[in-house]
């Protein structure tokens, strides 16, 4: 069986990342306003980097999942299910009461894969990407508003 392990990324070793983020993220400027936020843990899949995951917490005991990318050829295996469910429980141990996602309205693929992981729409950011240096279209729709997920982690 092939393992998913979430390692800590070093806050002087984060921008070695910047790749990665940038697939879930398509604005560097943005990404280098929170690459230094929170925890950042590198995603290893057999030994091998698949990807990044960034979480950055709120008030109120809520932990944010900032940014989440996998490389192409380790998408659809199930590791962003994986990579969650171990992020719940790391989170659940630490105390915190509710894990928050947000998402753009024209990530189709990314709104049905947080309900599947048992978030709820919990809100709707409208314009949030207007403030994007450039425009960003999915699926011949433009990023406007962002939908946030939530999900009880105490339940």
């Amino acid at each position: 069986m092939k393992k998913v392990v979430l390692k800590s990324v070093e806050q002087d070793k984060r921008k070695l990342y910047m790749e990665w983020l940038l697939l879930a993220d398509e604005s560097e400027e943005i990404v280098k306003g929170y690459i230094n936020d929170g925890e950042m843990f590198s995603v290893l899949f057999d030994g091998e980097t698949a990807g990044v995951v960034l979480f950055t917490f709120q008030p109120g005991q809520v932990v944010e999942v900032k940014n989440m990318a996998l490389a192409q050829n380790f998408r659809g295996m199930g590791l962003g299910k994986t990579i969650l469910q171990e992020a719940f429980e790391i989170y659940r141990a630490q105390g915190m009461q509710k894990m928050i996602v947000g998402t753009a309205n024209s990530s189709i693929a990314n709104l049905a894969f947080y309900q599947k992981a048992g978030f709820r729409i919990s809100e709707i950011k409208k314009d949030f990407f207007k403030k994007y240096p450039e425009p960003i279209y999915e699926y011949g729709i433009r990023a406007l508003d962002m939908v946030m997920f939530e999900k009880n982690l105490q339940d």
